[in-house]
């Protein structure tokens, strides 16, 4: 719990157009330290070509601030994490659930990765166990495992003074959207549905943050809600939606879904770490794309 002599954490967000991502840098006053949740690797998919202008622009605004943490809430499909790179230049832990190891060794078959590649999740610098505690500065935070729309998903609530912060990743976007498919390897509703109702239990004036907007009805983009709004309002989950109702109506709405334009780009760099894979005899690195898979 919060104590007197912290202040509230300062959250500010990224947003990537072309992932309809939202990055996060969240920086505690006192001491000025931070963490930066879900960074942003450009990449171009009809040339293959990567940049770093999204992730520089964090860098920019982090100036001054002491990393200490490049946090994963889980393994995106949608985008490549830029983790690696800010690692590079600033420091600080990579982390992600533990579980991420499940989700490599479902993707190094689908790949058919090198022998040499480990499923043991040491990619990272760090793995976090369910209820783990861990600090940012002197903000006292915790990770949650919340599964559901990817083993690996993690829930970080970050506590000062005020109300908590929870970075929930993909699980629930703005109220108008809803919530996340389940259909990728390893993606379940019904665990989707138990991990909502538990951030859902936290305090009703808890702040939200999503990890992508999709702007519907041409709305003006926004990624900061709250446990109060997501109860009252969300439109997969209002009107005391069930968990039979819902894991029924998940199910179906994930048939109609496209794989995103990523995903096979985006998980064999991500499952790394942000790191791509070993350049070949020719100096030259190449990602996979495995057809007829997914």
């Amino acid at each position: 719990m919060a104590n007197g002599s912290e202040q509230a954490p300062a959250v500010r967000g990224f947003f990537d157009p072309a992932t309809n991502t939202v990055s996060y840098l969240i920086a505690d006053p006192e001491t000025n330290a931070a963490a930066i949740v879900d960074p942003v690797l450009d990449f171009e998919p009809r040339s293959a070509r990567v940049s770093t202008a999204s992730a520089d622009n964090i860098l920019r605004a982090a100036a001054g601030l002491k990393i200490e943490w490049i946090l994963e809430t889980h393994c995106h499909a949608d985008h490549l994490t830029a983790a690696q790179h800010i690692r590079e230049r600033c420091g600080g832990k990579t982390a992600i659930g533990a579980h991420i190891v499940d989700i490599q060794k479902t993707w190094r078959e689908i790949y058919n990765l090198e022998p040499s590649f480990a499923v043991d999740g040491s990619q990272f610098d760090h793995l976090f166990h369910d209820a783990e505690r861990f600090k940012i500065g002197n903000l006292h935070a915790v990770a949650w495992s919340t599964p559901g729309h990817t083993p690996s998903c993690m829930t970080y609530i970050v506590r000062g003074s005020g109300p908590a912060c929870a970075f929930v990743g993909d699980m629930m976007f703005m109220p108008d959207y809803g919530t996340a498919r389940t259909d990728f390897p390893g993606g379940d509703a019904r665990k989707l549905y138990h991990s909502m109702q538990r951030v859902l239990e936290l305090p009703a004036d808890t702040r939200i943050f999503v990890c992508h907007d999709y702007m519907p009805n041409g709305r003006q983009l926004t990624f900061e809600t709250s446990v109060e709004a997501q109860r009252r309002d969300n439109i997969h989950l209002k009107d005391n939606m069930s968990e039979e109702r819902f894991v029924g109506f998940r199910k179906e709405r994930d048939k109609t879904l496209t794989a995103p334009n990523l995903i096979l780009p985006a998980i064999q760099v991500n499952i790394r770490g942000g790191r791509m894979p070993p350049p070949e005899a020719n100096g030259k690195v190449y990602l996979k794309l495995p057809i007829d898979t997914i």
